[in-house]
This record gives C-alpha cells, structure tokens and sequence, in this order.
C-alpha cells in the first residue's frame, strides 16, 4: 500500500510504502530529514505527527520518552504507518541536489597515528562525490553489514575521501584496517549521509564540541568555514582521555594561528603522568559549562559518543538557555545492538 507524508512547515509530500520507515521514504525520494544514528538510539530525527498515526520499530527509550510520544512525536528513522501522515520537522536545506551513490574506491593511503588510522579512499577518474561538509559514508562489507565513518575532508579538498578509523580491540573492521589492510585494495561505499553541517545561512557563533574521532567530520566542517572565509567565531572543545588520544592536535593549532576568529580548547579526562599536562580536564562538555554562562546566542556542533552528546544537548538547552533548534549533533552507534561505539 502506498501513503503519503506531508511535511510542514515546507508542504512538501512524498509517497510511503509498507513497511518503509518515514526516513528511509523520504531520503529514497531525495528529501533529506535531520538523521544520525538511524536505528532510534539518537533522537536526531525527531517529528511531531500532527495528522495520522505511525507505529514504531524498536528504538531505545531515552530516544522518545513516553511523555513525548504523548506529545505526538515520533522518531522518523523508526516510525511507520499504514495511511497518509502530516509530520512537522525541520527539513534539512542543501546547496544543491546531493544524489546518493554506491561507488568503488581504492585505499590510497593508510597512516597509523596513536591508535587512529587516517584513510585516504581515492575514487575512479571519472567519478567525484559531492557532499556536505561533516555528512559520512557507509563502507559495505562483504558480509552485507556497513561500517559508518564520518568525512574528515572538506568538499573543497575532494581528490580523496578521508576517514579516521579508531581501533578497536575485537572489533572486526578496525582489526582488519590495523592489522591486514593494504594499499591499493578495493572497496565499495554508499554516500554522502547524514544531516551533520554547517548552516551556512547563519551569522551566530559556534561552539564546536568533540570527543575522540569526532574530530573527523568537525575537522571537515571547520576547514569548509575557513574555505568559504566564514567570519563567524568558533571556539573547538575537544575531549579525549590522554594526550596521545588528541591525535591531529597540531592542526587546531595551526587553525588558531592562522584565524582570528578560531580558538581550540583541549581537554583531557584521565591525563598520564608521561603528559605532564597542564590543560584542562574532565568532561569535555562540563569545560563548555564552566566557560559560558549563556549560550542563548550561539550554536553548537557536538559529535562523539553518545553519552557526550546527551549530556551536552541536556544541559546546554536547560543549564545554558541554547536554543533547541541551535543544537546539531552526530552520535555515533554501533546499529547491530544500539549501544554506543566509537567511529
């Protein structure tokens, strides 16, 4: 059976079949809705449904409180229905038609730093990826799962796709990347994906807030901003537990000598004695609280685990009057058993 979805406030309606997600409807139909994790662990791609009604696939509840669903809202990555729908949703605004493609790609490069591997996949000759700074790839496995990685490359700087890849003791892709992976091999990916980007279209400054490789799509975005000569002030917290675990850390300091407008905060929650740190630590997201007092005009990018992004999304709006709306994230989730992971 196929229904139809209208959005407000756009007004625009696509089709839904069966059986299909009202994300997957929409991204199949070029409409691009705010998503990340896609298995309900995030709440990124909440809605209200204001017409209709939809059922849920499984999700995690911290995702969509019983007190929201109440509300009439929906998470759109899980939610289907079995007639026509109005959902209201803030859609996500592109600079052009991104079409979404399954290419092959060559491993050009494979540099190990600490315990991050920075992979550079070169394209064929004739084909090039147009995406959005901060939006990532699906690399499909022989298997038939996918392993999601974050674009740490601005568009500008597309003769390769860069990804950070963190090992992971046990994990089986991260395993195969440090220990066996080779030059020159080929691989397939499905991409651009994702709603993490820059809304260029505003004049407010950022607070850029990472933990880990969620260095990756930040470092994307922010060299995208210096690209264009984005004015705006960006201040950089990025966390991590050692000092070895900021592993580009010469680059924000490159970033903050060349622009003005850019400043980079580390942060460090369980410092070495080798480090002799004399930084700042804790939690990463507790820095930017200790830092600002109102966040009313600003906006924050947050990418990383899961845990950190929560906490920063709950206290920044309730602690720090940061408008809902002027919060984007990118959490990263191991989508077999929607427990968090680390890209």
């Amino acid at each position: 059976m196929t229904a139809q979805v209208k959005l407000l406030p756009s007004e625009r309606s696509f089709a839904i079949e069966t059986g299909e997600t009202v994300l997957e409807a929409a991204s199949r139909q070029g409409i691009t809705l705010p998503h990340s994790c896609r298995n309900g662990a995030c709440g990124a791609c909440k809605g209200k449904v204001t017409a209709g009604s939809v059922t849920h696939r499984d999700f995690q509840p911290h995702a969509l409180t019983e007190a929201e669903q109440a509300q009439g809202m929906a998470l759109l990555c899980c939610a289907e229905t079995q007639g026509d729908l109005t959902v209201e949703v803030r859609e996500v605004k592109t600079s052009g038609d991104i079409q979404v493609k399954t290419l092959p790609c060559r491993v050009e490069s494979i540099q190990r730093v600490h315990d991050v591997a920075v992979l550079k996949l070169k394209l064929p000759v004739s084909e090039r990826l147009q995406f959005m700074a901060g939006q990532y790839i699906d690399i499909l496995m022989k298997d038939g799962k996918r392993r999601s990685f974050s674009l740490a490359n601005a568009p500008h700087d597309d003769s390769a796709l860069e990804l950070h890849i963190r090992h992971m003791p046990g994990g089986s892709f991260s395993e195969y990347v440090f220990h066996q992976m080779k030059e020159k091999e080929i691989m397939r990916f499905q991409g651009p994906l994702g709603s993490f980007f820059l809304n260029e279209d505003s004049d407010k400054p950022i607070v850029f807030l990472a933990s880990g490789t969620g260095f990756a799509p930040v470092k994307a975005i922010l060299e995208h901003a210096f690209h264009l000569g984005v004015s705006r002030k960006m201040v950089l917290y990025w966390g991590a537990r050692q000092q070895a675990d900021l592993y580009m850390a010469e680059l924000p300091a490159a970033w903050a000598a060349a622009h003005p407008n850019f400043s980079c905060v580390p942060v460090l929650s369980e410092p070495a004695e080798s480090d002799h740190w004399q930084g700042r630590t804790g939690l990463v997201h507790q820095a930017v609280l200790d830092d600002f007092a109102d966040l009313s005009g600003w906006e924050v990018y947050a990418c990383g685990a899961p845990v950190m992004v929560e906490a920063a999304h709950t206290s920044f709006i309730a602690e720090r009057q940061l408008p809902a709306e002027a919060f984007y994230s990118d959490a990263f989730f191991l989508s077999k058993d929607m427990k968090p992971a680390t890209k």
